[in-house]
């Protein structure tokens, strides 16, 4: 079952967009739902949610079937493993559209746009990110001051 993302409740999951477009989700350490809940749209490039289930429920032995996709972009997402930073979303073109501040078992969902983090202590990212993965060939950096804002 797949819910659509409501802005105005707190459960701990921010929708972070500009002029319509969805960059990003902020998932803190403290989201939680009671029943299986996706926050992302079945149109997003990356699925991310929930999955909820009681005890001596199980997940029957599966695989995946090869689909072909066709995608534009990477999306990814980066969870505090340790440490304290901050996340600054982008738009494509550059704008600072929000900062965050994540602590350890909060995360991002980058799905448009940019970002970028800046280490407020030392600080360990989990990543996981459609693949195969080009490298540096994929990303156009972009310089940006202490706060984040670009240059």
């Amino acid at each position: 079952m797949t819910l659509a993302h409501d802005p105005t409740s707190d459960n701990g999951i921010e929708l972070i967009s500009d002029g319509g477009t969805t960059l990003a989700y902020v998932v803190r350490a403290t989201a939680s739902t009671v029943s299986t809940s996706f926050f992302t749209t079945d149109e997003d490039a990356f699925q991310a949610g929930f999955v909820v289930y009681p005890s001596g429920g199980q997940v029957d032995a599966h695989v995946h079937l090869p689909v072909e996709r066709h995608l534009v972009g990477t999306s990814e997402m980066l969870m505090v493993r340790s440490g304290h930073c901050y996340v600054d979303i982008y738009a494509d073109d550059h704008r600072l559209v929000a900062t965050r501040e994540l602590l350890a078992g909060d995360a991002v969902v980058s799905v448009a746009g940019g970002h970028g983090f800046r280490m407020i202590e030392d600080t360990t990212l989990f990543e996981i990110k459609q693949g195969p993965y080009g490298g540096e060939a994929e990303k156009r950096r972009f310089a940006t001051d202490t706060e984040g804002r670009p240059l």
